[in-house]
């Protein structure tokens, strides 16, 4: 992702000797202030984590605005695009059935599931894969390759004459594609952004809530008037949109050449940098699950999904069994998506002024209400009352969703923060695919959706109790490694005294001798 300068090993290991506290070049420094900002904590977190790249330079700090309002910009659409699609698969569904099969043909049903089903997993299966070409080929390369991929995907979709060859185009290929596209959306922003990367990161994920309200009625408009192979073509134009957004993800100007010759122009931006990308030492950089609390965070995270994402799937067909008098039931969806971006807005503000890794506080809390949440929704006998439900969840859904590159960053630095969201993404893809089929396996078997509503609310409140341990191990580890660095000073400090002392006597020595 940063590209690593080569450094005489001499060199290096002076300019860390002097600098312990240093950053590694390129790499954005951590969103939020408070115990990590003090010399003492870089130290130690350097220990902790390893960063490539030379010490010797000077890191840049984030623009904080100018070229990066572009970048999320683009990165909003790119969080829009591809989930907005995915979301709404609802209406892609029903028209694939009318396409393809009968309403009525329960195999076809069957068969017609698995073409969205496999979709969103291949999404979030190939986040790690997509970690390390990020980090080889930076940002803006994988984002432009994978839109191109996502566009051949979906137009081929609009060719196929059966239900089968969409499990390769649109399941694999399409899914594949806003894979590579999504994730650098996330890694770019923190380096262009520290004091307001919770605020972007809302406003990013926003994108996602704003298409999914807006979406599912163009869909249905156009699926209504041109069918499906017409409306996937037109869906064909956000993904080349997003090709062209994916050139704006440039990548910072951080080696002494290029700040010299753009020393008048500021933080002058190139789109096409000659500078070589040194691969990784490691294809899959499993060492940073060393650091201790990002693992806690890997376990707690994926442990809490296996329950989150059964409401957002099932929720339509259990309105439809307890509220069949209902007309308007759609609203309880467009109440989630609205509710949804208001909070990331609102919590990616506000996780701005929390320092460090207490941001994972309100990921707990996230947590905590979404599981209580969708406990309540098979005690709603009323409609206002579901409504008010999915109020609350959507709210705490954005609160969940915009902090997780923040909380990334604070984990295991700038550097290393592209392949820690993408295995974070991958271990993901698992309850995401998996929650849902056991829910509609305990429906078909009780004949309702209350146990498993239930039961999908238990997850969320066990994974949330496993992410209150992560700021306990970040600040033991913390202490560890700081006592150790003050041992390792204080050894350096009794040397120089003793290599000191045993010059002034050698020079005693030599003056008598003179003498």
């Amino acid at each position: 992702m940063v590209p690593s300068q080569e450094e005489p090993a001499a060199a290096r290991g002076t300019s860390e000797a002097q600098q312990l506290g240093s950053a590694p070049p390129g790499a954005a420094p951590l969103p939020g202030a408070g115990p990590l900002d003090s010399p003492e904590a870089a130290a130690a977190e350097k220990v902790e984590v390893e960063l490539g790249g030379s010490v010797g330079a000077e890191p840049l700090e984030p623009p904080e605005g100018g070229w990066g309002w572009l970048v999320m910009l683009a990165a909003m659409w790119c969080n829009g695009s591809v989930f907005g699609i995915q979301n709404s698969c609802g209406v892609l569904f029903v028209s694939m059935l009318k396409t393809f099969g009968s309403k009525d043909d329960d195999k076809m049903v069957f068969k017609t599931a698995w073409v969205s089903s496999l979709s969103m997993g291949m999404i979030f299966f190939c986040c790690p894969i997509v970690s390390v070409f990020t980090d080889i080929f930076g940002c803006s390369k994988t984002a432009v390759v994978g839109a191109a991929v996502g566009f051949a995907g979906l137009l081929s979709s609009s060719f196929v004459s059966s239900i089968e060859p969409l499990y390769l185009t649109y399941g694999i290929i399409f899914a594949c594609g806003c894979s590579f596209a999504y994730q650098p959306s996330l890694v770019i922003l923190g380096h262009y952004f520290k004091k307001r990367l919770g605020l972007v990161n809302g406003i990013v994920t926003a994108g996602s809530s704003i298409f999914t309200i807006l979406l599912p009625f163009l869909l249905r408009f156009m699926t209504d008037s041109v069918g499906l192979f017409h409306t996937l073509r037109v869906l064909c134009i956000f993904m080349f949109v997003l090709f062209l957004a994916g050139f704006t993800y440039r990548p910072l100007a951080s080696s002494a050449k290029e700040k010299d010759g753009t020393a008048k122009g500021g933080h002058r931006l190139s789109l096409f940098s000659r500078r070589k990308f040194s691969p990784p030492k490691k294809m899959f950089n499993f060492a940073i699950f060393k650091v201790t609390a990002y693992a806690v965070w890997a376990i707690g995270i994926p442990l809490a999904l296996f329950g989150y994402f059964v409401p957002y799937v099932h929720l339509m067909k259990h309105v439809n069994e307890r509220f069949k008098d209902e007309k308007n039931k759609e609203v309880v969806l467009m109440c989630i998506g609205i509710t949804s971006g208001v909070g990331r807005l609102l919590f990616g503000r506000i996780v701005d002024y929390m320092p460090g890794v207490k941001k994972i506080y309100l990921q707990v809390l996230s947590f905590l209400f979404i599981g209580l949440m969708s406990m309540m929704i098979p005690l709603c006998s009323v409609f206002a009352a579901l409504i008010a439900v999915c109020l609350i969840m959507g709210l705490f859904d954005g609160c969940f969703i915009s902090i997780m590159a923040p909380i990334a960053f604070e984990l295991v630095g700038a550097q290393d923060v592209s392949q820690a969201i993408g295995f974070l993404l991958g271990f993901m893809s698992i309850p995401m695919t998996v929650g849902p089929p056991i829910a509609g396996l305990l429906h078909d078997k009780l004949g309702s959706y209350d146990v498993a509503f239930y039961l999908a609310g238990i997850p969320p409140l066990i994974g949330g109790a496993v992410l209150c341990f992560i700021p306990w191990v970040h600040s033991k580890k913390q202490k560890e490694v700081t006592q150790a660095t003050g041992g390792e000073k204080m050894e350096k400090m009794l040397e120089n005294q003793n290599s000191v002392s045993s010059s002034a006597a050698i020079f005693k020595k030599e003056s008598d001798s003179v003498i």
